[in-house]
This record gives C-alpha cells, structure tokens and sequence, in this order.
C-alpha cells in the first residue's frame, strides 16, 4: 500500500507546477534566461528577499515564464498571493478561534446537564475490537478508488461543502438612492494622459506620483538603480508606470498602466497610454474609460513640430479623446528646461494648440495650458525649487496640480441600464475570475447576477474593488475591478460587456451610424474596409452604404447616397460587421444607442494606420 500512500500525500499541483517549471526552464534560450533573471532581480527589488515576501525564487521564475516576462503582472500576482495568504491565515484563525468557543460552549452545556441529573444510559452491546471486526468488500481499500480520489478524479459527494455566492444587500431603489448621495459629493475624476511618443508622459506621471507621496522612496530607488543598470537611467520615472521588461528595455509605453493619486480637492485615476502610433489601439482603449484628458507636448526645437504635423500622435490624440466623448483637456508643455524656460517657446507652442483644440471641439472655457519641467519636478506641485527661477521670472499661473483640482465631474447616468465594457481580464488568486472595465450606466452590487454579452452565460459579482480598495457596490462612471464567479472564464473576453439578465444590450451585426471624416487623403466608398473601434474592442468591418450628407452646422440633408465621402464631411453611413470566414456567420458587437447611452454609442474608424472618421450609432440592425 506504500504506492497508494504516496498518491494521497502528493499534491498535484505542485507536482505539475514543478514540472512545467523545469520544462520551461529546459526549453529557455540563453536570451531568454538572461531576460528572467533580470526580471527576477526587479521583483525582488520590489518585494524583497524570500524571507521578507514568503515567495520563493522558484515560484516567482514561475510566474515570470507564464507572464512572458512581464514585470508588472508579476508584481501584480505576488501582491495578491501574499494577500491571499495573509486572508487564508486570518481565516484560520478565525476558525480556530470558533471552534475553542464551541468546545467551551459544550463543556459549559455538559457541566450543567450532569448537575441537573441526566437520564439512566442505554444498554449498548459493546464494539468488537478492530482484530475481530470480519473482513468484507465493504471495508477494504480499492486501490484504483484511492488513486481517483488522491487524484481529484471521483465524483464529488452530497457532504461536501460548496461556497454560496454572496446575496445582495441593498434593494435596488436604495442603491439608487445611495449611489445619487454619494455621487453628488464625489470628487472622483479618471484622466487620460496622452501626446506623441516621448513627449514625457510617463515621466511626468511617475514624478508626479512621487510628488504626491504615491511612490515610496524604496521603490525610487530601486528604479533609479535598475534604469542605470541598462543604460536608461533617464526613463527611472517612467519605470513606476512602464512595468513590462521590454516597456523598460525599449523605453517606450506600449499598453494602458493605471495608477491613481489624490490632489486637495480629486481622486484621480490616470490611464497613462502610449503615444507610439503602432499602439493607438491601446490608446483607445484607455481614452474610452476617461472623463478628462491630459496633453503632454515636448516643447524642445523641432519635437514639438514632430507630434503636431501630419501624422503625429499630438494631432490624432487630440481627435481622438474628443470623439470619445473628452470635453477637458489640460496642455503640459514639457521639457521647457532643455530650451532655457524660454517664454517665446511656450507662446508660440500655445498659439499654434489654441485654434486646433477649438477646430477639434475643445471649448475654450474647458481648456488650460501649464509649463513644466517633469524630470526636474517643477511646476508639478509648486515652483519654490531652485531650478524654477527663470520660470517664475514670467509664469504666476497656477501648477499642474493646481490645474487637476478644477477639473469637472461629468454627470453620471445612474437610471441608465447597467453597461460594463470588459477592458481586461485576469485571474483572481482568492475570488475567482477578475474583469476590470467603465461602468458606462447604472449601479452594480456585490451578490447581483449579470449577464455576459455577446453569449449565453451569467456571472455573480463575488466582490467589486475600487483603487485596490473593496466597495459593495459600483456606480455608473468608476473604473472597477469585479470578481465573478459561476461563470467558466473562456466566455470572458476584452470587449464583451456585463448587463443585467433583463435589460440586456442590443447586439448588432450592421447598423446605422452618423460619423464626421478626417484629414484624409484617400475618400471612403461604399464597400470600404475598415477597423471599428467601440471601447476596447476593435473587429474588421466594412462601410456597406453611404446613405446620406449632412451640413455638419444644421445636419441639414445634402445629397442622398454621395459617391464617396472625402475630409471634412458629416454623412450617415451602413457599417456592417466582417465574418470571421466566408462561411461563418455574421459577427455581433454589444452596440447601444447614442440616445440611450453617450458612452455605449461612439465609434471610431480606422484604416491602415490611421484614423478617418468618428460617430455615434443612431439605429442599429440585429
């Protein structure tokens, strides 16, 4: 039985873990190698030694292999583990706590039943001892039922324990209520900063963050040594955002990252996204979750030219986050100490921004311009630095921060049907499977039942974080983290959406839309390819039909079925979605209406690079 022994005290997980970590390790090349221990050596400046975090080196090479290498996720994951082990630690403690209680409870009911008297004992025959119990099939072990069993392979019992999903706490009209007294106090604003590639966005978020006593002096320091340690010693602020190895190595932000920060008067939530053209996906994905924008230009001779002609990313950001619904922006003109804090830098840099974010839809009451120096840290927080003297000898305006605490709250839309478009999924160490996305109407609680969009499936909210911190429920407006459970995570996908069960979203094959078109040079046909966006899902279309023009000042009708559409024209179009293959079926997108939900309803174009047009889906077709 010694065989069987040892089936039932291995644990299969590790065993399999173990395996696949040698085998990864087996099939690394020598680049590859180099890559995790380089990686390895940045988490543990983070977490610290074995000792300090609980984590092995093992576990973490693990993970990192899993990951790709990504940095970041594998903080991420090392962070949950821990707390799951902290949380697994405190429950069993809890436990035992429980059960010395009821030890001592039955004591107590023992001592005073014995007092009171009890009832003359039944007259029981007496066990056989084990040497005479008679042996039969019934009491002796089934090899192959203990090989199933030590492999989790039997069928479970009815005495097993199944965790019960969490059962909602509030009715819906007092949610409602709740979340309206809550909203009409919040101070919560989600920013988006953009602008072209190297333009300092990172940088200036990370100093930023510093600032305001967001990253820990250990953290600095451990960025600061590994930056220098690859020859980027200038990107060491960027590296509090740019989490992934080869982010740091090629010293560019290639996804959204998402920090958050408090000024006096907001709780912000940045989405810092990459400027590099070749990632505007990504950009869109993390401008479709913002209610403000934060522009960053390099104001350095010819850099700033760069970003804004033709072709640059500071013209297309711009169009793109007002098309999305960003109607605040602030303009950080960066970099102003590589030119002397030069005054006549900055204004022209500002008279040539001004009649672009008004030609774009900018108001100008909802517009601001700040000089800064983001590596140097001046003018983020104050102005007292040495560094800052040429800037004070011509700017008395207000500091970066001083610009964040005027920006507006949006209304939310609390009446709205609950929408949630998934922007990313991972898995949760101790609940489950975790989306993180907008909630673009509505109000969500731990314990609802929502329905999964495009299929056939529901989830239950096991638990919904905020800023990494637990709500019980989440209104229209808020970035969020919600674990689900009863749900297999392969129906969960970027771009599916979380409804209630009966008041679902629409989903459409081909629909209606009224688009504005760009700076192109290539007029769009009927029958033109494309790329929709809608939140973070993007799906290879087409404009079926060119239905009508429109005077872009009345929305006037102008021509019925135009041959082709060229820069500057409003026209109603047909977009049809493209089969997965000729044979497949046509493709849905979860779409609402522009009357419905503003959030639900925008669309952008894009064609071989870049972006031609943006509208809103006034009818759809299922």
């Amino acid at each position: 039985m010694s065989r069987h022994r040892y089936v039932r005290n291995m644990n299969l997980q590790e065993e399999m873990d173990d395996d696949a970590l040698s085998d990864g390790g087996d099939d690394m090349t020598p680049e590859q190698q180099e890559q995790m221990e380089k990686a390895l050596d940045h988490v543990r400046q983070i977490i610290g030694d074995e000792a300090t975090s609980g984590l092995s080196d093992n576990v973490i090479r693990d993970v990192l292999w899993d990951e790709y290498f990504d940095v970041e996720k594998t903080l991420d994951w090392c962070f949950e583990e821990q707390r799951r082990k902290k949380a697994a630690d405190e429950r069993k403690a809890a436990r035992e706590a429980q059960k010395l209680a009821q030890r001592k409870l039955a004591e107590a009911a023992s001592t005073a039943t014995s007092c009171a008297g009890s009832p003359m004992p039944k007259k029981t025959t007496p066990k056989r001892s084990d040497a005479s119990t008679p042996v039969t099939r019934q009491n002796v072990a089934d090899p192959q039922q203990l090989d199933m069993s030590a492999l989790n392979l039997t069928e479970k019992t009815a005495t097993e324990v199944v965790e019960e999903p969490p059962k909602m706490t509030f009715a819906k009209e007092v949610l409602l209520e709740e979340a309206k007294k809550s909203l009409s106090q919040s101070k919560n604003v989600s920013l988006v900063v953009i602008g072209h590639v190297d333009a300092g966005k990172s940088t200036l978020m990370g100093r930023l963050l510093y600032e305001l006593g967001r990253l820990d002096e250990k953290t600095r320091t451990a960025n600061e040594r590994g930056s220098s340690k690859i020859g980027k010693s200038s990107f060491s602020w960027a590296w509090n955002l740019d989490g992934t190895l080869e982010e740091r190595e090629r010293g560019i932000t290639m996804d959204i990252a998402t920090r958050s920060l408090s000024t006096p008067k907001r709780n912000i939530t940045v989405l810092d996204a990459p400027g590099h053209k070749d990632f505007v996906p990504n950009m869109i994905s993390g401008a479709s979750q913002a209610d403000c924008a934060l522009l960053v230009v390099d104001a350095s001779m010819g850099e700033f030219e760069a970003g804004f002609e033709r072709g640059g990313q500071t013209r297309e950001h711009l169009i793109l986050v007002r098309s999305l619904g960003v109607s605040q922006v602030i303009v950080a003109i960066n970099k102003l100490d590589q030119v002397n804090w030069d005054r006549i830098r900055y204004d022209d840099i500002v008279s040539q921004l001004k009649p672009f974010l008004l030609q774009s839809g900018f108001q100008a009451s909802n517009t601001n311009f700040v000089p800064i120096g983001a590596m140097l840290g001046v003018n983020l927080v104050n102005r007292e630095d040495e560094e800052a003297s040429l800037l004070n000898a011509w700017y008395h305006g207000p500091t970066l921060v001083d610009l964040l605490d005027t920006l507006v709250p949006p209304t939310r839309n609390l009446m709205a049907p609950l929408r949630i478009p998934i922007s990313n999924v991972f898995k949760g160490q101790s609940a489950g499977t975790a989306v993180t996305g907008r909630v673009c109407g509505g109000v969500v609680q731990v314990g609802e039942r929502l329905r999964v969009l495009p299929g056939d499936e529901t989830a239950i909210v096991k638990s919904i974080e905020v800023e990494e911190q637990d709500v019980p429920w989440v209104a229209a407006g808020s970035n969020a983290t919600l674990y689900l459970t009863s749900i297999d995570p392969v129906h969960l996908n970027v771009g599916t959406v979380l409804c209630p069960p009966d008041n679902v979203v629409p989903l459409a094959s081909s629909f209606k839309a009224r688009i504005i078109v760009f700076d192109i040079v290539i007029p769009i046909t009927a029958g033109a390819s494309i790329e929709l966006f809608h939140h973070s899902r993007d799906v290879s279309a087409a404009v079926s039909k060119l239905l009508a023009t429109r005077d872009r000042a009345n929305g006037k009708i102008l021509k019925i079925s135009p041959r082709m559409l060229s820069k500057g024209m409003s026209a109603d179009v047909e977009i049809t979605i493209r089969s997965l293959s000729q044979n497949a079926p046509p493709r849905a997108i979860p779409l609402e209406t522009f009357a419905v939900n503003k959030d639900m309803g925008r669309v952008l174009l894009r064609r071989n690079g870049e972006t031609v047009a943006a509208g809103v889906s006034p009818t759809y077709n299922v």
